[in-house]
């Protein structure tokens, strides 16, 4: 995700040494890191976020309970589904308790199968953290639309989680995988208690996967970590996992993060993920002092962060080198390193259910040398280590796309892929 500095040692010249007649002249080059340009103020969002008249309700005492529902507005839905809904459901968030959180589901068009609508888990990317951002509040962009209406012509529902802190209380908690994999989970859960699925002429299947892109990649490896034991406690059946573009060892470059790094201004997209990443963990772990290595300038960006909407945000930081946020080394802050760790760190072992993995060979979201590392680790601990946590199956897909193109090139392998485990599940 940054850009490393150069590990080529300097080589001396071995010609003989000439006298030059050409006076001597000092280099111009700084000997400092280019920081870039200030961070400019973010613009408005300049979308409509439609709540679809939807009220939150009061939050149950225990997880995957459904709140209210209420018909999605046509504005924010999709064109393949037949009825799609918007809902409130408990979940746990970051920090342990239980919250509220929101979601859509989409039905498919045509005649209701036998068992109900096989679901699909959709875990959303990266939009920002702010309630405007709110996915079920907002049109898809059309990547996600194409791709979410090709899954409802296969004859899937989707239930498609919001994350808490969406436009609902608290902040949404950025690659934290133990939260949103919650947050997935208890969304197909309260998904069953629809009203249109209790009375209404709609079933949904036991059987479920889950499918996520870039942010959502990430979260839908966590969900394959977790899933199949609070799926059998709902009685579900969890079958297995698509995630492309996946976030790899971030939290490495996170750690990173210091006045001197990186070398040269990022794309602005990096400097954007880098934000939100410090903006959901600060929050979802008070006791360690974030701001002791943030500079005025730091705490400015992280505030727009957590208020700024993905297009906006990055737009504002076009220039900008994050090496400006920091005062200090971000790893010399106590404590933080291992809870940095727990908060986002994917592992590579302990997947019990088939996972299709997709990355671009031109992605610079998540760089292709990280992804290969993540998905050579996955693939290889089907055979070594632990039995236990042996993964069961991992298939390894590479596409000459970037990071957005991977999701739609993806589909060809995936769409068998996950025919074959709801037909074997």
């Amino acid at each position: 995700m940054a850009a490393a500095q150069s590990s080529a040692p300097s080589l001396q010249s071995s010609t003989p040494s000439v006298q030059s007649s050409a006076p001597s002249v000092q280099s111009s080059a700084p000997s400092v890191v280019n920081r870039g340009v200030p961070m400019r103020t973010p613009a408005p969002y300049a979308g409509k976020p439609v709540d679809s008249g939807l009220k939150i309700g009061a939050t149950p005492a225990t997880a995957g309970v459904l709140m209210n529902s209420v018909p999605l507005d046509p504005s924010v839905g999709l064109s393949a589904a037949g009825q799609q809904f918007r809902f409130s459901y408990s979940t746990t968030n970051q920090h342990g308790t239980v919250s509220p959180s929101t979601g859509a589901v989409f039905f498919p068009k045509g005649k209701l199968p036998v068992g109900g609508w096989p679901v699909l888990a959709w875990a959303h990317g990266t939009v920002g953290l702010a309630d405007q951002c709110t996915p079920s509040m907002n049109p898809r962009s059309p990547r996600d639309a194409d791709y979410l209406n090709h899954w409802l012509k296969q004859g899937y529902a989707i239930v498609a989680s919001d994350y808490a802190g969406m436009g609902t209380e608290g902040l949404m908690s950025y690659l934290n995988g133990k939260s949103t994999a919650a947050n997935v989970v208890d969304s197909v859960i309260a998904a069953q208690s629809l009203p249109a699925v209790k009375q209404g002429g709609q079933a949904l299947s036991k059987k479920w996967a889950v499918i996520g892109q870039s942010q959502g990649g990430g979260a839908a490896l966590h969900v394959a970590l977790r899933a199949t034991q609070r799926s059998k406690q709902a009685g579900l059946n969890f079958l297995g996992t698509v995630a492309t573009g996946a976030p790899a060892y971030v939290e490495e470059i996170v750690l990173a993060g210091s006045p001197s790094f990186p070398p040269v201004p990022l794309p602005a997209g990096l400097n954007t993920y880098a934000l939100y990443i410090l903006a959901g963990f600060r929050e979802a772990n008070p006791n360690v002092d974030v701001d002791s290595a943030l500079t005025p300038e730091g705490k400015r960006m992280v505030k727009a962060a957590e208020e700024s909407c993905l297009p906006e945000l990055s737009e504002s930081l076009k220039g900008t080198n994050v090496a400006r946020a920091f005062s200090k080394p971000l790893r010399t802050v106590p404590g933080l390193e291992p809870a940095l760790r727990a908060y986002m760190q994917t592992p590579a072992t302990g997947y019990d259910k088939p996972v299709f993995l997709g990355h671009g060979l031109l992605d610079k979201d998540v760089p292709t040398p990280i992804g290969i590392i993540l998905n050579s680790d996955m693939w290889i601990h089907q055979f070594i280590g632990d039995m236990q946590k042996r993964n069961k199956r991992v298939e390894v897909h590479w596409y000459p796309t970037d990071h957005g193109g991977t999701v739609p090139a993806s589909q060809r392998d995936s769409t068998p892929f996950l025919a074959n485990l709801f037909r074997q599940g």
